[in-house]
């Protein structure tokens, strides 16, 4: 039996199938519960591995959370920076969120503590972005240069779910010590604006340091050369008698 089409089916079935959710999140999904310890006292919840953290944004009020730490890397590890998730705090309501901040151990980089952003889908964002380096650039595999990171992000603006992590620099352009990439240089999506000035500088190659001969003066070689001529006189007088 041949199927009919959609719009021979009449106005009740075109409802129906207009009624099936197509707004189905495949952000990951963070849990969290209310912290109640604050200030010093959340030491304690990271021997625990228990991380501290903090939501707030768009007309909520900063609200203290705690979080499994581990879970909390994993999605650093997956999801990158500026990453897009959404939090149930206490089995609530999942609700979008950014990862705005993260606090870390100078020595162990191990997180101490993060923030999370309440963002709207439909309203544009403006954060910082990695400018990440891609390519090989003869100055540096072929003339021994060092690659200069003049910036390390740049600001860019998008709506949230197009935020990027990072934007790729392509270093292969770099083909002489002379030569700088800007931020004209950056590959950015369609849907994302940069708004740091397309002049500022991001990377060059710097040429490698040759250790320089030391020069001698003229009044040093002059008092060079009568040491030497002092010293092969010398060598020509016959010894002096002792007897």
């Amino acid at each position: 039996m041949q199927a009919r089409p959609l719009a021979s089916q009449g106005p009740s079935a075109v409802n129906r199938a207009s009624e099936v959710p197509t707004d189905v999140s495949t952000r990951p999904q963070l849990s969290a519960d209310p912290r109640s310890s604050l200030g010093k006292k959340v030491a304690h919840l990271r021997r625990g591995g228990v991380l501290p953290a903090v939501v707030y944004g768009h007309g909520h009020d900063s609200e203290p959370i705690q979080l499994d730490a581990k879970g909390f890397d994993d999605l650093r590890r997956h999801a990158g920076r500026n990453a897009l998730v959404d939090l149930k705090v206490a089995g609530g309501r999942a609700r979008p969120v950014l990862l705005h901040a993260v606090q870390e151990h100078p020595v162990t980089r191990r997180p101490l503590h993060a923030d999370f952003l309440i963002v709207r889908m439909t309203e544009e964002m403006t954060v910082d972005v990695t400018v990440a380096t891609v390519g090989e650039s003869v100055a540096i595999e072929k003339m021994g240069g060092t690659l200069l990171h003049l910036r390390d992000t740049v600001q860019v603006r998008a709506l949230p779910g197009d935020l990027p992590s990072s934007l790729e620099l392509d270093i292969s352009s770099l083909e002489s010590f002379d030569a700088t990439l800007h931020v004209s240089d950056l590959r950015a999506p369609d849907k994302v604006t940069i708004l740091t000035d397309a002049s500022e500088p991001l990377a060059r190659v710097q040429a490698p340091r040759v250790e320089e001969e030391p020069v001698e003066t003229a009044a040093e070689a002059a008092e060079t050369e009568a040491a030497e001529t002092e010293a092969a006189e010398g060598e020509g007088e016959p010894a002096a008698d002792e007897s």
